[in-house]
Parts: structure tokens; C-alpha cells; sequence
């Protein structure tokens, strides 16, 4: 595959200059964690329903990495070919990508959720070589999907079945026979390691607003942000990294399988989230760190309230993804012992802001943090032009982790000359320079020339008892131009009314026109793979005057 990542080079002399990007791959970190710690405990993943834990010690992971990517060489895999992986967060999926970054190939996770039709097309745009999925997980049959697939995408050599009964098992192909001990392995092995520029990963934007777009990484780019992520947060090779957010999203990717080696720490790995069970994993392996989106941390904080057993290792929870409610900081806090996160990034940044361990709890509500560093941020009205502090703008983000670009479509890129790249969020910042998203900028209600505050609102809904999720889009009217709909997942067994709604709201003192004039009510949200919901999909709803839709 020919990867065009155009957004590497014009800064590559500038991150080099200031010490972002120093060329460090994955290789390098395993092969200083063989030298330094080779017996230390590098990956425990635990498999929920087969009730199974599988353990490496960096010697042992060193030693299956080499094997996988002879077997992947054996089958043609080379520099720059893509590599999809539809995996659970199972050791095959860690192991894969550290045998992939060996010979120089690219991984392409895929969430284990993706059917035909997302994969089609991303199995092609890709030119994806190999696939390697499940045969079975969640009672759904993978192998069979995927081998029906390599008759629709023409490039896709091969299907290679994790726990496959055939020649095309994962065990047969890769790590079963000791191909690491075959005549030219070493060769194969040495002649094709990748540089820091070379692109390491290429993951499909999850596709809130639309056709999903291939972002191109390279290990400087990812590299550059992990090192900053753990100085922010005081990670090192002391810490164990629980993991249950899915690999296959840039969250479990760079910092559950990449950061645990480029810190010589440990790695625990969860491939179905089940709250009691994440807290005696917490024990057993006395993880210290995780980071999850805001369901995580209210059913883990539950969990352990109600069994009343504490999880005594874990010292930080950071929090993406959605705004985290004043309460479940408060009571996560008192529950876990943990200091919560706040924190927001993209597929095509990784991590850019989070709070800090010393801030005071209520920064992790109120804000989304400051940037860490190697990033800046600027808050752009429509012309370009930096907006003051408080006022709301478009969120514009220049980093030395800043992806290389979208596959084959250089001009959705929304990078300018300067190097900002607009990430279609709208935000504000405060005067201590830390930021709150405030909505997508495709997401903006302007009702009668005012500008609906849309996540605020949402924050605010979200602490109605009877609330499970909640989203506010705008539709049409020939009036005022826009007005908002509240969509509402309702808790179980919970009625709701839109007067009720409009009652609650008056009582946190809301600005009468910030209030929904609309509800609809779903059984559950349309979102996309990392659990983010789809707009475009409830507008499209609104559009169709609720059909389907119970109206309030």
C-alpha cells in the first residue's frame, strides 16, 4: 500500500528540533524492556466467557513477536501492507501489532461490532493483504463472515482465524510452529524494521458524521503523545495498566497495548467489559492505572460500593469521551480511592488535553483539561481568526501527534499551512488555558441568532434521575430558523415528559431559550463503535418526523 501521509514531512525538522519526535519505535521499546526486565509479567488478558488468563513476561512476548512475523513474512507480508485485525482485547491482538511494527507492516484494527458492509469498505479502501479475526466471540461467526468477504475485496490474500480448527488458524499459521528458529528468520527480522516516520497504524475515524476516513500514524506521531500522556499523569515502568476500553479504538490502542511497553510496565487486558468482574482483575493484578469512557467509571464505582470491597491499587481513572457529572466524581473518588481524569482527544491527535493530578476535583467537571505537551490549542471564529478567553469557537489543534493525514483523500485533511488542524469540535478556553468542548461545530443550534450551548445542556440533563442517555440536535423551523430536540434514553422502568424536562431545567436556572421544545424517546442511542453518539443519524429521525420514534 502507498500511504500518502503529506501532514508528516513540513513538520518533521520542527518536532525533531524540539525533542517530539526521536525516531523510537515499538521495536525499541521491546527490545530495551528484553534487556532491561525479560522476566518481568508484560501482558496478563483475560478472556470473560472462556475463563481464561493468558501471561508473558517480556521474554516470552519478545520471543512470540519474532515468531508471528516470520509467519506473517511466510505469508507475504511485507513493508507498508495492512494487516487488519478484528480482534477482542485478546493477547493475539497485542502480539500482532508488535509483529507487525517488526517487518515494517501496518495495523488496521477493526472493532469486533464492524458487519459486511462497514468492512467492505474498509477492507479495500485499505488494500488490506490479511485479515485476523475470532472465529467465534459473542456468539456471532467471524470466520465465516470474513472468508465470505475475500470474495468482495480483491487485495484480501488471506483470513486467519484466531482459535481456527484449519490451516488457516492463527495457531497453525503464526504462533504454533517456532518460525523464529527457521533458516533466514533473523534476516527477515533485521532487513525490514520501519523508521519513526514510516506509517505504524491506519485507523477508520468511527464515523459521527459519515463515511468513515482511514488517519494515518507513524510511531513518532503516537510515540510523541504516549510520552506525554504518562509524564502528565506520573505513569512508569512501576505501574500496571488495566485495560477494558476495546483496542481496536485509539484509547486501548495507544494506551492500553502501546504505553504499557514504552514504559516497561505491565499490561492487563479485559475483553468484555463486566463491571465485577474488572474489579477483582483490579485486585488480583493491583493495576493502578486505567483510562475508560464515563460508563466504565460508573458501574466499576457501583460495583465496588456495593460489594464493599475496595480496589486499593487503583490510583488514577482517566475519564473521555463525555462529560463526567459532578456526583460520579465525588462518589467515584470516595468509592475507588482513585483520582479522576477528565480528558479529550481524537482518533487523528490521540490524547491533547486532560486535567492534572493536583487540580482540584471540579476541574475534571467543569473542564477538559489543558494540553499537554507538544500541543497547542486555538479557539477560531469562522475567518481564522484566535478568539478571546470564554468565547466559543472552532477548536483548532497543532501537535507533535497530529496524525499524517486520511488515506487517499489528502483533501478532507482540514490541516492548514501553519500545521492547525481543525478538529470540528467547537470549545472555549479559560483563562488558565484549560478548555470545555462544547459541541460539534456541525452540531451547532442557532435558534433565532443565538447560539444554543448544546453539551452544557446535555451535562445538565445527564443528572436527571430518570435520564440513562441523552443528546440535543437541532431541526428546522421557518421561524426562529432552528430550534433544539432533547433525544432521550430513558432508565429502565422511568417515564419522562417534555414538560418534566422543561421543569428541571428551569430549576438549574437554564436560559429559557436554551430550553428543548422538542423530546423524543429511543430505546437506545445509534453510535458508533467507541460508544460516541451519532448526530447525523437523530437528525436524519427528526427529519422523518419521529417515524419510529415515541414523541413527546
Amino acid at each position: 500500500m502507498k500511504f500518502d501521509a503529506v501532514l508528516l514531512a513540513p513538520r518533521r525538522a520542527e518536532m525533531v528540533a524540539n525533542g517530539f519526535w526521536r525516531d523510537r519505535t515499538i521495536n525499541d521499546a521491546l527490545d530495551e524492556c528484553l534487556r532491561a526486565c525479560p522476566d518481568k509479567t508484560a501482558l496478563a488478558a483475560y478472556r470473560v466467557e472462556a475463563g481464561d488468563v493468558r501471561r508473558f513476561t517480556y521474554a516470552e512476548m519478545a520471543r512470540m513477536a519474532d515468531r508471528i512475523a516470520v509467519g506473517l513474512a511466510r505469508l507475504g507480508i511485507g513493508r507498508n501492507d495492512v494487516v487488519a485485525c478484528q480482534l477482542p482485547n485478546w493477547w493475539q491482538f497485542t502480539l500482532t501489532y508488535l509483529a507487525c511494527s517488526r517487518l515494517g507492516a501496518v495495523m488496521n484494527p477493526l472493532m469486533p461490532i464492524f458487519r459486511e458492509r462497514e468492512l467492505r469498505f474498509m477492507l479495500g479502501h485499505a488494500e488490506t493483504k490479511l485479515l485476523i479475526v475470532p472465529r467465534m466471540f459473542r456468539n456471532f461467526d467471524f470466520a465465516a463472515m470474513a472468508r465470505g468477504l475475500q470474495n468482495e475485496v480483491p487485495s484480501l490474500a488471506h483470513v486467519v482465524v484466531v482459535d481456527g480448527e484449519g490451516q488457516d488458524s492463527f495457531e497453525a499459521l503464526l504462533s504454533g510452529p517456532e518460525w523464529e528458529k527457521t533458516t533466514g528468520a533473523r534476516e527477515v527480522l533485521r532487513a525490514t524494521r520501519p523508521t519513526g516516520d514510516d506509517i505504524t497504524q491506519l485507523l477508520y475515524t468511527s464515523g459521527t458524521t459519515g463515511q468513515p476516513k482511514g488517519v494515518m500514524h507513524s510511531a513518532n506521531t503516537i510515540v510523541s503523545n504516549i510520552a506525554a500522556y504518562a509524564g502528565r499523569l506520573g505513569l512508569g515502568e512501576a505501574d500496571v495498566v488495566f485495560m477494558a476500553s476495546p483496542m481496536a479504538h485509539q484509547t486501548g490502542f495507544m494506551y492500553g497495548l502501546m504505553m504499557p511497553v514504552m514504559l516497561r510496565a505491565s499490561a492487563v487486558l479485559q475483553d468484555i467489559w463486566q463491571a465485577p468482574r474488572a474489579a477483582e482483575i483490579i485486585r488480583a493484578e493491583a493495576a493502578s492505572f486505567t483510562m475508560a469512557s464515563t460508563p466504565f467509571l460508573t458501574d466499576l464505582s457501583r460495583v465496588v460500593a456495593a460489594e464493599g470491597r475496595g480496589v486499593p491499587s487503583l490510583r488514577v481513572f482517566l475519564c473521555a469521551g463525555a462529560p463526567i457529572p459532578s456526583s460520579l466524581v465525588a462518589e467515584a473518588q470516595n468509592t475507588l480511592g482513585a483520582t479522576i481524569i477528565s480528558a479529550w482527544g481524537m482518533t487523528e491527535t490521540g490524547a491533547v488535553t486532560t486535567t492534572c493530578l493536583e487540580d482540584d476535583p471540579e476541574r475534571a467537571v467543569t473542564t477538559d483539561g489543558r494540553p499537554l505537551p507538544g500541543v497547542a490549542v486555538r479557539i477560531a471564529d469562522a475567518e481564522g481568526h484566535e478568539l478571546p478567553v470564554d468565547e466559543p469557537g472552532r477548536l483548532l489543534v497543532r501537535a507533535c501527534s497530529n496524525f499524517g493525514g486520511y488515506l487517499n483523500t489528502p483533501d478532507l485533511n482540514a490541516t492548514n499551512a501553519e500545521g492547525w488542524f481543525d478538529t470540528g469540535d467547537v470549545a472555549r478556553v479559560d483563562g488558565r488555558g484549560y478548555i470545555r468542548i462544547t459541541g460539534r461545530s456541525k452540531d451547532v443550534i442557532i435558534r433565532g441568532g443565538e447560539n444554543i450551548p448544546v453539551v452544557e445542556i446535555e451535562s445538565l440533563l445527564y443528572l436527571h434521575p430518570a435520564i440513562s442517555a441523552v443528546a440535543v440536535v437541532g431541526y428546522p423551523d421557518e421561524r426562529l430558523g432552528e430550534r433544539a430536540c432533547a433525544v432521550v434514553v430513558p432508565r429502565e422502568g422511568q417515564s419522562l415528559t417534555l414538560d418534566g424536562i422543561v421543569a428541571f431545567l428551569k430549576e438549574q436556572r437554564v436560559a429559557p431559550h436554551y430550553i428543548p421544545e422538542r423530546l423524543e424517546l429511543l430505546a437506545a442511542m445509534p453510535a458508533t463503535p467507541s460508544g460516541k453518539i451519532q448526530k447525523f443519524r437523530l437528525r436524519e429521525l427528526l427529519r422523518q418526523h419521529g417515524a419510529g420514534v415515541a414523541r413527546g
